[in-house]
């Protein structure tokens, strides 16, 4: 997808999204895209848009009324994008949970336009016990309020990414005390903004992106941002520690 026709809400006629499931719980709030999520040029931005998933998504517990026993961790996000919002479009915000494994949901979020869907991710979040940290089993109340618009559909928590090449020079990317949330590690939402990072200038933007989450970036941590080769096709990215691989970004044109 090129820079040209990709603001102000128009929707591309490749994009094919996943339909809102026929029954089960279905969440919608709304978003007035403001000053603070865009670009330059007013195309709202990935971190931007990675928060509004998250929101909605926390808007949803709280209305369902369901006292979840445990934290979320995100895992993976697959993101689909028939075109960006610009500023001060308001958009609307549907989500609802598209598929379950033994410790983890997937859960659908789709960014809607005046013109129409916009932006599709699929979520793969992992249920972890609150004072531990482990990994915890998907309770009988969790799946009485989410169950049904999931219809049996089985997802998997794994992650698919390979590492940069070694060659690759990185650039430090600091940690600061802002990007921090509750669950005492560097917020989903902050490790888009590397991505963009990355993307600024590069002549094009995505048609998807995909994020996988390999291990939390703490506090105190001096994470090295990656770019790989500005490819027509795409372009890769990842905050390592050391050899290690932290998070991954692959975004496609």
């Amino acid at each position: 997808m090129t820079g040209g026709g990709v603001t102000g809400g128009a929707v591309t006629e490749s994009a094919a999204f996943v339909p809102d499931p026929v029954s089960g719980r279905i969440f919608a709030t709304s978003r007035l895209v403001r000053m603070t999520d865009v670009t330059p040029s007013g195309r709202l931005r990935l971190d931007a848009i990675a928060r509004y998933l998250q929101e909605a998504a926390e808007d949803d517990v709280t209305d369902s009324g369901w006292d979840e026993p445990y934290d979320w961790l995100l895992r993976r996000s697959v993101v689909t994008i028939a075109g960006f919002p610009a500023h001060r479009e308001r958009v609307t915000v549907r989500t609802f949970c598209s598929g379950t494994g033994p410790r983890w949901a997937e859960r659908t979020t789709t960014v809607s336009g005046p013109g129409g869907d916009l932006i599709q991710a699929r979520a793969i979040w992992v249920a972890v016990a609150s004072q531990t940290g482990a990994p915890a089993p998907l309770s009988r109340e969790f799946l009485a309020v989410y169950g049904e618009s999931a219809r049996g559909r089985r997802v998997t928590a794994r992650l698919y990414h390979d590492g940069p090449d070694p060659a690759l020079v990185g650039r430090p990317w600091p940690v600061r005390a802002a990007d921090l949330d509750p669950a005492g590690h560097v917020n989903n939402t902050v490790h888009w903004a590397a991505a963009e990072d990355a993307l600024a200038g590069a002549g094009w933007l995505p048609s998807a992106a995909e994020i996988e989450y390999a291990q939390p970036i703490l506090p105190g941590s001096e994470p090295t941002l990656v770019v790989g080769e500005h490819l027509p096709s795409g372009l890769d990215v990842w905050l390592m520690a050391g050899r290690d691989r932290l998070v991954s970004v692959r975004l496609s044109a």
